[in-house]
């Protein structure tokens, strides 16, 4: 079954290098992306145009974003019964260390600095897919189409884009 990725990201060329290096690495993961915090959090959250979202199975989080910034959607899932459960890595370009304990104070399960070339980019994806969505165990949880796992709940596959 397909694993699901949210990957919320504000700049375009991020989110290129990052889908196309799923699409890759791993073609059982379809990535869906928000451009901003606050379509995150309409994806998460079932609204508007976002009602037929699927639930992801892992969060890919960018910190510095419009609208709202990635420290506030990581508070916010993190104080989400409904949202907690679902593994959170931040991907960032940050190197600041109060970005980093910030970020960990507020219940991220990984932080990984985005790599300045597409090689070491790359090879970050490839670790992402290895150990997240290869060898952590998660629990299962029931879908309508079958039974997804994640660290709290499933992870996603493909790449599809939510925003207008």
């Amino acid at each position: 079954m397909p694993l699901q990725i949210l990957l919320v990201e504000d700049n375009p060329g991020d989110r290129r290098l990052t889908q196309e290096a799923f699409r890759d690495i791993n073609p059982l993961i379809r990535v869906y992306v928000a451009h901003d915090g606050a379509e995150a959090m309409a994806f998460l959250r079932h609204e508007g145009a976002q009602a037929a979202a699927p639930r992801p199975d892992l969060i890919l989080l960018d910190l510095n974003m419009p609208k709202m910034d990635g420290r506030d959607v990581l508070a916010r899932i993190k104080e989400d019964e409904d949202l907690e459960d679902i593994p959170t890595i931040v991907l960032t370009s940050s190197e600041a260390e109060a970005d980093i304990v910030k970020s960990y104070q507020l219940g991220a399960n990984c932080y990984l600095c985005k790599p300045m070339h597409f090689d070491a980019f790359y090879s970050l994806m490839k670790s992402l897919n290895d150990f997240w969505l290869t060898r952590v165990k998660l629990h299962a949880d029931d879908r309508e189409v079958g039974q997804k796992a994640s660290l709290g709940r499933g992870l996603p596959t493909a790449e599809t884009n939510f925003s207008p």
